[in-house]
């Protein structure tokens, strides 16, 4: 019996380190967005106290507040505090919330986080690049995705083209 395991550990040794290879070359593999890191100091210095708090603390702006909410022009919204381009203008819906809404967001540009303190709460959407916080997906959106990306107008700013 001892023979036999020794046998079968022998024969996988090979296979355990392809597979170990595999993951090393997948860790290696960059980030679709390059990572963003500034010190708490530099933060401050870079943002207004609304935008501060939003991306960096996760609050939320006051409902209708957000003049980025009436923005009709054709153009993209970048993330406030890194410029990473997030939303097309085209992709903007009123979802009569009193946040500027999406029903789509660009690719790899954001990271998403599950509540883990609460039950059926909505998941939370960062920016990839710098991880500020921007708001929370729900799934009441428009067709075609039925997603809703409900947005601090804070952490966003407009580009018209």
């Amino acid at each position: 019996m001892r023979r036999r395991t020794f046998l079968t550990i022998i024969a996988a040794a090979p296979l355990a380190g392809a597979i170990g290879r595999g993951a090393r070359l997948q860790a290696d593999t960059p980030p679709a967005v390059e990572k963003l890191y500034l010190s708490d100091q530099v933060w401050r210095e870079r943002l207004t106290a609304e935008q501060y708090e939003v991306l960096r603390f996760s609050q939320t702006e006051f409902a209708g507040s957000s003049d980025l909410l009436h923005e009709y022009r054709a153009g993209t919204y970048v993330c406030a505090g890194c410029d990473l381009p997030l939303f097309k203008s085209d992709w903007k819906y009123n979802s009569r919330t009193g946040w500027p809404s999406f029903w789509r967001a660009i690719d790899e540009h954001l990271t998403t986080r599950k509540p883990i303190y609460a039950f059926r709460a909505p998941t939370e959407y960062r920016c990839a690049r710098c991880d500020g916080h921007h708001g929370h997906i729900f799934e009441d959106g428009p067709p075609p995705t039925g997603i809703r990306y409900c947005s601090n107008g804070a952490a966003l700013r407009f580009i018209p083209t």
